[in-house]
């Protein structure tokens, strides 16, 4: 079944900003999109409120449609919020998760081991070993709310990876959670994961520079 154009316009935009094709601050051409997908301006306004109804686009009028870029204190508001929320997940995974579920935690976990020595590799199965435990806490509010943070955090969580030690420490910290739920230990699979998700001492230092760095372009950028 196709997807209609707005939603496919919708979902390669989301996946160009998630995996960082799109940095925060980039401005969004909405001619340009209508062009790439031989389109009216109506699907292409549809996929973009989408967006922005997401936290994913910021709309600045008279001056057009960015990607979200956010302040330090924005976001470790959601960094802190990002912390619990994953938490929650996991220590809801304890209790909730059944054979498939520690199948799909353990087959992810294994992938970030194999991809440990490729940061962009293991920055998407990073993500999939996470989305397994949001899947495994059985919650479908929770884990739709979790997604949806989670991709607008991506753009920032990859760049952290790119510091030196840190896929390392990362790997470390999922076999940590991963074991708490194996074990069925809520108060450590919680514990783990706030501090896996955090940020905190060397890491808020490089979220630090990382927005300073991440200076908005000027014009527009097509979509593929």
């Amino acid at each position: 079944m196709t997807l209609p154009t707005a939603q496919r316009i919708r979902l390669a935009l989301e996946n160009a900003i998630v995996d960082g094709r799109f940095a925060p601050g980039v401005r969004i051409d909405p001619d340009q999109v209508a062009a790439d997908y031989g389109c009216s301006r109506t699907p292409v306004r549809e996929a973009l409120q989408a967006l922005e109804a997401s936290g994913l686009l910021i709309v600045q009028p008279k001056r057009g449609t960015f990607v979200a870029k956010l302040s330090v204190p924005q976001l470790m508001e959601r960094f802190e919020l990002m912390a619990e929320m994953e938490a929650f997940c996991a220590r809801l995974a304890c209790r909730r998760a059944d054979p498939a579920d520690l199948g799909r935690i353990d087959t992810a976990l294994a992938a970030c081991d194999d991809a440990r020595a490729d940061p962009d590799r293991y920055y998407a199965e990073n993500t999939a070993f996470h989305q397994a435990i949001y899947r495994a806490a059985h919650n479908d509010f929770l884990q739709g709310e979790t997604l949806r943070l989670q991709a607008i955090l991506q753009p920032y969580r990859r760049r952290q990876l790119q510091a030196p030690g840190r896929v390392a420490r990362s790997l470390d910290e999922h076999r940590r959670i991963a074991d708490a739920i194996r074990t069925g230990d809520a108060d450590e699979a919680a514990r783990a994961m706030t501090d896996h998700v955090l940020v905190q001492g060397e890491r808020f230092r490089d979220l630090v520079a990382l927005v300073g760095r991440l200076d908005p372009q000027v014009g527009g950028v097509a979509l593929r």
